[in-house]
């Protein structure tokens, strides 16, 4: 086949010139956003195919190894809501959760921050005294991540992590371990709540024999001024 006749085959394929320099090993790399429904072109076994940015990412993610910390969810920047829920547990990729807090802001001054536990996927959240219990033999509504938290202008909410250990485990209550930091309202304070503050410490325990799959933050009054939090898994590695 001459030259002539290759490229009016080429040219009869569709395929432009600028389509080609793409995947010239000498053309610059762009920055183009990738967006599901994109697609990737790979070389299967020596056959060229597509396929889409999905896909891939499943594969990817068959390829994290055990205790791993993956990105979940984000609440993006929070504004005056109610409370806010994560919902993406999944016992077979995750062993354990943490969930942490960038300068969360209650809206009025002075509450504390509580997690409830949900066993049915979110549709109703654990907000009975007793079924939780902090500091060794205290009953409590809910987990509780700090307080009571200052809003003023000099006063930045609460910062740090909480986590929730097999929540999924139904054959044992569900521990969870706040390490936070705020500042403690009308004084601009800063105090440190971990677990081994107080005589037994702040960890608590979700007395409930059940498969927690969704969480709710929410302080006790008031909403949720600003800030955000974001939901990461430890990887069990199956």
């Amino acid at each position: 086949m001459s030259r002539q006749e290759k490229l009016a085959a080429l040219a009869s394929t569709g395929i432009t010139k600028a389509e080609l320099d793409n995947i010239d090993g000498g053309t610059a790399r762009g920055t183009t956003a990738i967006a599901d429904g994109d697609g990737v072109l790979i070389n299967d076994a020596g056959t060229m195919r597509m396929t889409s940015v999905e896909t891939m990412a499943t594969y990817m993610g068959t390829k994290i190894t055990g205790g791993s910390l993956v990105y979940l969810a984000s609440t993006g920047a929070i504004s005056n809501a109610a409370s806010v829920t994560f919902t993406q547990f999944d016992a077979s990729k995750y062993d354990h959760y943490q969930f942490w807090f960038q300068y969360v802001i209650p809206a009025t001054d002075g509450p504390t921050m509580f997690a409830y536990a949900s066993t049915d996927g979110g549709s109703n959240y654990d907000t009975t005294s007793g079924n939780y219990r902090i500091n060794g033999s205290t009953d409590v509504a809910g987990f509780i991540l700090g307080g009571p938290i200052g809003s003023d202008s000099n006063e930045n909410g609460i910062c740090g992590n909480f986590q929730l250990f097999a929540p999924h485990n139904t054959s044992a209550y569900t521990y969870c371990l706040p390490s936070t930091v705020y500042t403690h309202n009308g004084s601009a304070q800063l105090i440190i709540h971990y677990a081994g503050y107080g005589s037994y410490g702040n960890a608590g325990i979700h007395r409930v024999a059940a498969d927690i799959d969704a969480i709710k933050f929410q302080f006790d009054s008031g909403n949720i001024e600003s800030g955000e939090i974001v939901m990461y898994g430890i990887a069990n590695g199956t």
